[in-house]
């Protein structure tokens, strides 16, 4: 079975502490490396947790505060320097692009590089990346400024040969790719052999759902609903409910609500305020509602 893991590299909000940095998280699945958010000091954190910041070539910004982008112009100046070739792809609003293009320029980075800008949906749902293993959705959430979550749904495998009925049916090698995506087998004597009695089923699909930065949104429950993992900001405890409201944020109770209305596996709270030296009251209340809650500290590796 494919290796599908999140590895949290920050999770605190606005204002770093000593023992947590801002958002930024690392999604693997098998050998590729999809970067979620760039708060300041990602790459610091990507060496310390052993990612080779050379293979991920896609990168997802959720919306344009600094803690969430700072780390940016430091990651691409170190990729330019490790001499990093081809493509590097950033899905964020589009107004990173100018930010962004304008510092390099001035930096004068001579590089073989090619950042490539694709710009964010922030009114509907959209798939932004799609290869043969993996679909990544973008879905509005509501923050002081434009700002998007993003769903990793692994697409379906092939179907398992059944061993028994290789021998049985002495599957020539030539037609078992086709019998795995779903072709019935022909006999000799023209005889059908449908392709449930010669496979089983395939790995199930696993999903993840990054929602960073928000008030308590119910309308995207039908976008996340019944994920393995859901993470979700609870930047406040339930007692400062009203200062979540006015700063565009949520609690770990709403975000415990959301994973229940949700029906997710299991939720993983973080963008902590940097008022709370632990997070552990807010995992508590957060339990108190949906048990199988968790809390996102630095260096964190979540499996699928």
């Amino acid at each position: 079975m494919n290796s599908f893991s999140v590895t949290i590299l920050g999770s605190s909000s606005a204002l770093p502490t000593s023992t947590r940095f801002p958002t930024a998280q690392v999604v693997r699945l098998n050998e590729q490396l999809f970067l979620l958010d760039c708060g300041e000091g990602t790459q610091i954190q990507l060496r310390k947790f052993g990612f080779k910041m050379g293979k991920i070539n896609h990168i997802f910004i959720s919306h344009l505060h600094g803690d969430h982008i700072y780390g940016l112009p430091g990651l691409i100046s170190s990729l330019a320097l490790y001499g990093k070739k081809g493509e590097l792809h950033i899905y964020a609003h589009s107004d990173l692009q100018p930010m962004m293009e304008g510092m390099m320029k001035f930096m004068n980075e001579v590089t073989d590089l090619t950042v490539k800008y694709h710009p964010l949906n922030f009114k509907r749902n959209a798939v932004v990346f799609e290869d043969k293993k993996i679909r990544i959705t973008s879905f509005p959430l509501k923050h002081r400024i434009s700002c998007c979550g993003f769903l990793f749904q692994e697409l379906p495998s092939e179907l398992h040969l059944d061993k028994q009925a290789l021998k049985r049916f002495e599957i020539p090698v030539s037609q078992r790719l086709n019998i795995k995506k779903g072709a019935d087998l022909v006999l000799a004597d023209g005889t059908v052999v449908s392709n449930k009695e010669l496979t089983l089923p395939s790995n199930p699909v696993r999903s993840y759902a990054f929602c960073t930065d928000t008030l308590f949104l119910k309308k995207i429950v039908p976008t996340i609903e019944g994920v393995d993992l859901l993470y979700h900001e609870a930047t406040f405890a339930g007692d400062l409910a009203d200062l979540a409201k006015k700063t565009f944020h949520s609690t770990s109770i709403q975000a415990a609500e959301m994973a229940k209305a949700a029906k997710v596996k299991k939720l993983v709270i973080g963008h902590f305020s940097s008022r709370y030296k632990t997070a552990s009251t807010l995992v508590e209340e957060a339990r108190e509602i949906f048990p199988e809650t968790y809390e996102a500290s630095d260096g964190d590796c979540f499996e699928l």
